[in-house]
């Protein structure tokens, strides 16, 4: 707000160009929306190792552009014309076009630093208090909507709707502990819990598209609601059909045959025949182990112990030996140094150990040429975040405390969420991509009425091509993933370190719990 405030008073009356460089500024502020916020959907799915950190930003790219091009439209209309009546510009429409690029700017701004540091801080409170910031120093402050179909709704909807999803976070999760995954039977109980489960995502989701989504059909009460339970209905039918076969040949025949395009065939994987003996040599393909690398409460305090017993040993410099370093232990020094990276070549960083090496050849070879285009625009996507995350002393407080104290469940019984859990994972970016594309899009669609009309009409459509132009901005948020991640602490890196407590201890899910509360373990 302070922001936007200070821009504005500081701006000329006149600027050539406005709506050009508002364009530049949409971009930005869409881009770094998708930066701050999009990971807060799939941290869950890539901090478990359900999705890797590529196939995560592929799916979420996806749901978030659908759902900001068919639901982004009703949500724009709220930011638009609730906060600040537009026709308090009636009379100097150009002052209403620079007060919807301040809000923009300043939003832009304050994202940029908080996301390049990590804080979780969310786009829509940045948005509204840009707003409110840009109208008061226009039009005064009493002139603000500050009822409660305007900033105090806004206001409650920060207390209520994460209290809401909390409870019903914890109502689920806590249901599925007691229920399932502390019983002697939890691999069976939590494939029959599957169907109810995904019974209850897409039945949201569906509400959401027909509720919010269609606005050429006005559907009656009982059409959405038939709606609902009909699309919901035949979605489950289909995964019982389809992906429950796989899943018990996959779990418990344990055939070690199977692939991923055994799914079609549906019921007949119940007939199947059991798989034959692994060859000689042939490591058997098995469930991946959810609490690799976790220590139990016992061997952390033998660690420590040791720790302590080598923290009292002095290095032959004087100094203490650095502990916090996971790949460098108390060894005698090396015979020679290693020579160094030689010059024009690329030398490995932390943010870099999971790109492929420089390949051989001149600069301008077809490998080299493909391995620079990977680096700088897909670096992102090679990240190993959750091994990463262990390297970051800054933002994992103790995390090998935290995993020492979590309960360890039936690793089959977990496995048995991982598709729900990427389900509700694209439900949950989808309705980001519904909610906060608006935070883009709607001072440009008032600014653009402004410019293309020359005056403030009363009612307007979202051009359907704003809402795509939003969309496309949002997706392209890996871009900041990729080429800033040096620090872990821009764009997804940052916020799947924040989500990776909340998926295992709930501890931090419950200040974020508006995005994260549905999200199943």
């Amino acid at each position: 707000m302070i922001i936007s405030l200070l821009l504005l008073l500081s701006l000329p009356a006149s600027m050539p160009g406005t709506l050009v460089s508002f364009s530049s500024i949409l971009l930005k502020n869409a881009d770094i929306v998708g930066a701050n916020d999009v990971a807060n959907s799939f941290g869950t799915s890539v901090s478990s190792r359900s999705l890797t950190m590529k196939q995560a930003m592929l799916v979420a790219a996806v749901c978030e552009f659908s759902g900001s091009v068919s639901v982004g439209s009703r949500v724009a209309d709220t930011i638009r014309t609730k906060i600040v009546d537009p026709h308090h510009y009636d009379s100097s429409p150009g002052v209403l076009l620079l007060v919807m690029m301040c809000t923009i700017m300043s939003s832009s701004l304050f994202l940029t630093f908080a996301t390049r540091h990590g804080l979780p801080v969310s786009t829509t409170h940045s948005l509204i208090g840009g707003l409110v910031g840009a109208a008061t120093a226009s039009i005064g402050i009493t002139k603000i909507n500050w009822g409660w179909h305007g900033v105090s709704q806004i206001f409650a909807a920060w207390i209520i709707a994460p209290l809401i999803a909390g409870c019903m976070g914890f109502v689920l999760f806590m249901f599925t502990k007691n229920f399932i995954l502390t019983k002697p039977t939890a691999v069976r109980r939590a494939f029959y819990s599957i169907p109810f489960y995904t019974y209850l995502t897409v039945g949201a989701l569906t509400m959401l598209l027909v509720w919010k989504g269609i606005h050429t059909i006005n559907l009656s009460t009982r059409d959405i609601v038939i709606s609902v339970f009909a699309t919901a209905t035949g979605m489950t039918l289909l995964q019982i059909f389809f992906l429950l076969p796989f899943l018990w040949t996959r779990i418990m025949h344990e055939d070690w045959t199977l692939k991923w395009y055994h799914v079609f065939q549906g019921p007949l994987l119940l007939w199947r025949s059991p798989p034959p003996p692994t060859p000689a040599g042939f490591t058997k393909p098995r469930i991946r182990d959810y609490y690799q690398g976790h220590l139990t409460r016992e061997e952390l305090n033998h660690l420590r112990t040791s720790e302590t017993l080598l923290q009292s040993i002095q290095t032959p410099d004087g100094q203490l030996p650095d502990l916090d370093r996971d790949d460098e232990w108390i060894l005698p020094p090396p015979a020679q140094t290693p020579p160094k990276t030689p010059p024009g070549r690329f030398e490995p960083r932390a943010s870099s150990e999971f790109i492929p090496p420089r390949p051989d050849g001149s600069w301008n070879s077809p490998k080299v040429m493909a391995w620079k285009v990977n680096r700088v625009l897909l670096r992102g996507l090679e990240k190993d975040v959750v091994a990463m995350q262990k390297r970051n002393n800054i933002l994992n407080w103790d995390l090998e405390d935290m995993h020492a104290r979590s309960a360890h469940y039936d690793n089959r019984a977990e496995y048995m969420y991982s598709a729900l859990q990427i389900l509700t994972a694209a439900t949950a970016s989808f309705v980001h991509g519904a909610n906060d594309v608006s935070n883009a899009v709607a001072p440009f669609t008032t600014a653009y009425q402004v410019w293309s009309s020359g005056e403030i009409p009363q009612f307007v459509a979202i051009p359907i091509w704003i809402l795509v132009v939003g969309g496309a901005c949002i997706v392209s948020w890996f871009l900041y993933g990729a080429c800033e991640c040096n620090h872990g602490a821009y764009g997804d890196e940052a916020v799947f370190t924040r989500i990776y407590y909340a998926v295992h201890y709930g501890s931090y899910g419950g200040r974020r719990a508006g995005k994260w509360g549905l999200e199943m373990y």
